[in-house]
């Protein structure tokens, strides 16, 4: 008994000692991933300067999800603090920050390709659902952003608690720069209308966090308390047999409740609530479209 009773305290010590090493390596490699570079050579794409695309950009910026990480004004916000080691804070993105000397090139490579000015990869900026901008959104919205007065602040913070980093660090959470195909061309034009065509062009904007089939799931890098993000496909479960209706999803995005009243959590209602009805009514025609995923399923 004392020898086997030896044995077994060896082996748990022997099983301590691998997983603090595994801790201590991953954190290591989380550390190291944020801060290599990511080489994306891009053309760049003049920002738009006349009305009609400024007034244009301003829709794009309040509506896909800009003014939620950093608010209306540009100047940056707090919009991820669990008070569990978890604190994000969005960069200043008016001309008085940062982004103030960004080249044309700049601003694709970070909002196309989640890669910031000086190469090194984003960690929070949503880039797979912007990624498929065509030239003239991209224009329009970074032609908008320039126009934002200058404000104080600076660079993102991103504090991550020790899990969240050894995840990241072991390739359980990616980074958008790693989820991206940087090899694809820029998306033409999609006729603006209530169709599917046009609907898939603007839900680009939700496979952030319901990923790229729209399937749902744990939404990475965001808190684990966080709820996962509902399935969109068509099937018994999935978040749309709610929706009857254009109506009722479009009544959804407004209020951020579900038919039966209930709050809907995490969602980006701040800027979902912008969208106008085509692109809201078109959303839904293309999800009554999309082939049929189990939840979570890539």
């Amino acid at each position: 008994m004392n020898t086997w009773g030896k044995r077994i305290g060896l082996g748990i010590g022997l099983l301590i000692v691998l997983g603090v090493a595994l801790l201590l390596v991953g954190n290591t490699l989380g550390k190291h991933k944020r801060q290599r570079h990511v080489n994306i050579p891009v053309q760049g794409v003049a920002w738009a300067s006349d009305a009609a695309g400024l007034e244009h950009g301003r829709y794009l910026f309040r509506s896909r999800g800009c003014a939620d990480c950093h608010g209306q004004d540009g100047g940056g916000r707090e919009f991820i603090n669990d008070g569990k080691g978890m604190r994000i804070i969005g960069p200043n993105i008016t001309v008085g920050g940062p982004v103030g000397k960004y080249s044309a090139q700049d601003w694709e490579r970070i909002i196309r390709h989640g890669v910031k000015a000086d190469g090194r990869a984003a960690f929070i900026m949503p880039s797979e659902d912007y990624n498929r901008f065509s030239n003239a959104d991209l224009a329009a919205l970074v032609g908008y952003a320039r126009t934002l007065a200058p404000r104080q602040g600076g660079e993102a913070v991103v504090e991550l608690p020790l899990l969240v980093n050894i995840l990241y660090g072991f390739g359980g959470i990616r980074d958008a720069s790693e989820k991206i195909d940087h090899s694809l061309a820029p998306a033409q034009p999609v006729p603006v209308a209530v169709n599917a065509q046009y609907g898939a062009y603007v839900a680009n904007m939700c496979i952030g966090c319901h990923g790229p089939g729209l399937s749902g799931g744990m939404i990475p890098g965001g808190p684990p308390d966080w709820p996962a993000a509902a399935n969109l496909t068509p099937g018994k479960d999935s978040a749309m047999v709610r929706y009857g209706n254009a109506d009722a999803f479009v009544a959804m995005l407004r209020s951020g409740k579900r038919p039966d009243g209930t709050v809907i959590k995490v969602m980006p209602f701040e800027s979902l609530r912008e969208l106008n009805d085509t692109d809201a009514q078109a959303i839904y025609a293309y999800m009554k479209t999309v082939p049929h995923r189990n939840a979570g399923q890539p």
